[in-house]
């Protein structure tokens, strides 16, 4: 663990559509930590996330994220921040219409990088790192749902970042893949990343554990001792 939080908030409070959707929030997560967001559907989970990759703007109190200043935070600066988060989604958001390789290069050629030799080593490494070392060449539609997932992990990791957002990764998995996905992360934090997965599959904390954070209606709420299972995704 590191001495300075890699994220750090202090009562901040975010609109949406000049609704708030999360108000006074304060936390602290340290870098390497593992870390659970849990809550109700329309709790504030994903808001949370988008705050922190300057989707949503920070409108009350201060917020700092890997030496970022979101409140500060100019548009043009947003692409940096970007750069050093791994965003993973529910839905994969996986490139249809390019292979699993040409979907990494196209992220990498996105995010400045030049040599067409290191574009192809890394795209190896990181397959390698997520247990795919040699599906590169296929198509997104001849993939399971657990190897999409991990093909996201793998785009997410290209850029070597020092904090992976995952909203609601195990969403669209059946219990084992999910545990598989949730295993992996687990391991990306204990290589010194840090971790944020907003998810309400209660199962996987158990067997996986971590910190939660309860989000109710907008704001932090003490967890429950023992989360109640939830079988439903």
């Amino acid at each position: 663990m590191g001495t300075k939080p890699a994220i750090n908030l202090d009562k901040i409070s975010v609109f949406r559509h000049k609704i708030m959707v999360l108000s006074n929030i304060t936390l602290s997560i340290e870098e390497g930590e593992f870390v659970y967001l849990i809550g109700k559907t329309g709790s504030g989970k994903t808001s949370l996330l988008k705050t922190l990759y300057s989707e949503l703007k920070v409108e009350e109190g201060r917020a700092t994220i890997l030496d970022f200043d979101l409140n500060a935070l100019k548009s043009a600066e947003i692409p940096y921040l970007r750069r050093k988060l791994g965003i993973v989604f529910q839905d994969f958001q996986l490139l249809t219409d390019r292979s699993v390789n040409a979907n990494l290069e196209f992220v990498m050629q996105s995010t400045g990088w030049t040599r067409k030799e290191r574009i192809k080593e890394r795209a190896n490494e990181v397959l390698a790192m997520v247990g795919l070392p040699t599906k590169g060449f296929k198509f997104p539609h001849e993939l399971s749902g657990g190897e999409q997932q991990r093909v996201c992990i793998a785009r997410a990791l290209i850029n070597d970042p020092g904090i992976i957002l995952a909203d609601e990764p195990t969403g669209n998995l059946d219990p084992g893949t999910s545990a598989e996905i949730i295993h992996l992360l687990h391991q990306i934090s204990l290589g010194g990343t840090t971790v944020l997965i907003a998810t309400h599959n209660y199962q996987m904390i158990d067997m996986f554990p971590g910190r939660i954070i309860t989000l109710d209606r907008g704001k932090i709420v003490p967890a429950p001792v023992k989360p109640v299972f939830s079988f439903l995704q």
